[in-house]
Formats: structure tokens, sequence, C-alpha cells
């Protein structure tokens, strides 16, 4: 079964985003902030993260720099959800290595058309 961790602060985005992607049968892992984040990758490594930009403490841009700049995560696609979704935040979210940027409110086709891709479902 596929995983993916979902980082995201809002409980109720958190709740929508992990009903789409267990339609599809995937395993969902959801932890509130950068550091949770962290923490589950020292000991469980997802098929994609789902990441929110803003967070408490470290945003997703950092964290999403942090992870593709790491060898040991690097290869994990990240997806980027946000209600910052100006053509600028898309091209940042791009540069620090996002294989996807989707703005908010998520649109649940789109976000399952995206992770069957990026997971090769």
């Amino acid at each position: 079964m596929n995983t993916v961790l979902l980082v995201e602060d809002s409980l109720t985005d958190a709740e929508l985003m992990s009903r789409y992607l267990k339609q599809l049968g995937i395993s969902v892992v959801c932890v509130r902030s950068g550091e949770e984040a962290i923490s589950k990758l020292g000991f469980q490594k997802p098929d994609l993260i789902v990441l929110d930009v803003i967070l408490p403490g470290q945003s997703g841009f950092e964290l999403c720099r942090e992870l593709k700049k790491n060898p040991v995560t690097s290869q994990i696609p990240v997806v980027m959800c946000s209600t910052k979704s100006t053509e600028v935040d898309r091209i940042w979210g791009n540069m620090l290595g996002a294989d996807a940027y989707l703005p908010k409110p998520v649109d649940p086709q789109q976000l399952l058309t995206v992770v069957r891709q990026l997971i090769k479902l």
C-alpha cells in the first residue's frame, strides 16, 4: 500500500485531503508542522509528501528545500498546497523542488490526478 505524509496544520483541510487520498487506497499519515514531518521521516519513508505552505514554525517552502537537499528524502515527490496561489508562489515552489503546486481549496480530482501521476498508481 502506498503512503502519503500529509503536512497540514488545518484540521479541516487535513481531514478533507485524507479522505480524498484514502479513496485511492492510500495510507495517510498526518502531521501538523515541519518538525513533526522531519520526525516521522526519520523512521517512515512515504511514497509522496503533501505539504502546506503556511505552517507553524518552519514554512512549507523551507521544508521542501530541506527535503530536496537531503539525499535520504530528495527522491520523494512533494506536492505543495496553499492559499498562496499566485504565479510567483508556484514558480518559487518549483524552484525549491516541489513536483506540483495546487491552490486551496484543493480540487479533489486535481489532487488525485497529481498523486496518481507522481506515485504511478
